[in-house]
């Protein structure tokens, strides 16, 4: 009734020859941990990264012509996520296109809840989230520190950081011990200086959104909290110590058909949890899918996501690890959840044969035979050649998921396609509900010698110094910190227990 009601309030407000349209929202909060707050529409999202990008407009000074009285008023939210984004840009269209003098937003603050501590009490000081604009007279302001300490609750000083467990082009991990409950995180830590356009910050929303979503559920990382500097962004999240399957399989070589079913039963629900939030991975590979304590499956990094896909929708990026790209995304044709299936396929492979279906590519004493294009050529031209090592049941999976053609592959058709996943010979052996209630036990469990479980980890990463390099002054003068405005979550449960994610 959102839109219904905002419709009539623009009848009325033309109807009467207002000069002010007055909008008063009320906030929620989430029963679950990646829930909408009741009466948030599940779009808001997108609506937030154009209100992002209207935020630039004013910081730049960017206004309509002939709006010189315009009147924008941001009141503090609370840590419960509420939908500004749809909100604020339906209010710049609205005042661009229905002439509007004076725009007003109030904001009241739900009534006392037991999740709210002192820390988040509402008080008449500026607010980390606030920003004002008053016709050309003043800026959008921000003070990271404050947002950093004040909006989440934590920052680098309730942490102590232990060891480096990983690292990539944009992020380092860190696994950290939050001093006041001695409980162990992974702290994923991101400058901002490469973060650089609007599709880099659109990637870190992505992140922290799924992050959001997959809390709590089993088989995927969830996302303790966030917060940032001036310098970087730290999510924090759920430290798995088992290590990752690359990591297992660069000492086994190959796994008996037997557990890789569990671990590919585990993935198998895992993407369809994010399936059916409308959340396409595209970044399923063996150094993703870590092994918890007791040997179960979580799929972390969440980078390369995509939201708000839902059936019949699809999208058309190019991206993902070369390896476990599909034949659709090489194509350059429009794809859906089809390209994790394929991955899926690509995966069950290495596990079950001790190498990749293109293992060909890197090989050969020809350098042309070595080249991305060239693997890229051989996922679309190669017929896939299944060990004969391998079982009936496990060819015939792999078949089913490497099928070239989307339509036609294990997991895809719009109607059945989980289903027909669940009923393949090859898992029948399987009791869905007690694997998704972790009742089935892992074929294998890590070998952890103490909390830490480093062992599970490269030394490459551990033996670094853990230390955070200042950033030069010039450098963090450059970044836009209304880029990051937002940025700091605490997961709800938090709030009432001491339990992590």
């Amino acid at each position: 009734s959102f839109q219904l009601e905002l419709a009539e309030a623009l009848r009325l407000y033309k109807m009467n020859s207002e000069p002010v349209l007055l909008l008063h929202i009320f906030a929620g909060i989430p029963m679950e941990p990646g829930l909408l707050c009741p009466g948030e529409h599940k779009l808001y999202r997108h609506g937030a990264r154009r209100w992002y990008k209207l935020k630039r407009m004013f910081h730049l000074g960017i206004c309509p012509k002939n709006k010189q009285d315009f009147h924008l008023v941001i009141c503090p939210i609370s840590y419960t996520r509420f939908p500004f984004g749809n909100l604020a840009y339906k209010l710049y269209k609205i005042f661009i296109w229905e002439s509007l003098h004076k725009i007003i937003l109030h904001y009241s603050p739900p009534p006392f809840s037991p999740l709210y501590t002192t820390k988040m009490q509402y008080t008449s000081r500026p607010h980390p989230y606030s920003c004002t604009r008053y016709s050309n007279n003043t800026s959008l302001q921000s003070n990271p520190e404050e947002a950093s300490n004040t909006a989440s609750g934590f920052g680098l000083k309730d942490f102590d950081l232990l060891k480096v467990i990983g690292r990539g082009s944009y992020a380092k991990v860190l696994l950290v011990r939050l001093k006041v409950t001695d409980k162990m995180y992974a702290m994923k830590v991101i400058k901002k200086e490469l973060v650089t356009d609007e599709e880099d910050i659109d990637w870190v929303q992505t992140e922290k959104h799924v992050f959001e979503t997959a809390s709590n559920y089993p088989f995927l990382v969830g996302l303790h909290s966030c917060f940032q500097t001036p310098e970087r962004l730290f999510f924090v999240i759920e430290y798995v110590n088992g290590g990752d399957l690359m990591f297992h399989m660069q000492r086994q070589r190959k796994l008996p058909e037997e557990h890789a079913r569990f671990y590919a039963a585990e993935i198998v629900l895992a993407l369809h949890f994010l399936h059916e939030k409308g959340i396409i991975y595209r970044d399923l590979k063996l150094d993703n899918v870590l092994l918890d304590t007791d040997g179960h499956v979580k799929l972390t990094d969440y980078g390369m996501c995509k939201e708000g896909v839902r059936k019949g929708n699809t999208t058309a990026t190019f991206c993902g690890t070369p390896n476990y790209i599909a034949p659709e995304i090489l194509r350059g044709e429009d794809y859906d959840f089809s390209v994790d299936w394929w991955a899926l396929g690509v995966l069950m492979f290495e596990m079950m044969a001790g190498r990749s279906p293109f293992d060909i590519v890197g090989m050969a004493d020809n350098p042309e035979q070595n080249t991305e294009d060239y693997l890229f050529q051989v996922i679309l031209e190669k017929v896939i050649r299944i060990p004969r090592s391998l079982s009936v049941k496990a060819s015939s999976v792999l078949k089913g998921f490497l099928n070239k053609i989307p339509v036609d592959r294990l997991g895809c058709n719009h109607e059945s396609g989980f289903q027909d996943i669940l009923d393949h010979i090859f898992f029948r052996t399987i009791d869905w509900d007690l694997l998704h209630a972790k009742q089935v036990v892992p074929p294998f469990r890590p070998n952890i010698e103490d909390d830490l479980g480093l062992d599970n980890f490269d030394k490459q990463f551990t033996q670094e110094p853990v230390q955070l390099t200042p950033t030069e002054t010039t450098v963090v003068g450059k970044i836009d910190q209304s880029d990051f405005e937002g940025f700091e979550y605490i997961n709800p449960l938090l709030m009432s227990t001491e339990d992590a994610v």
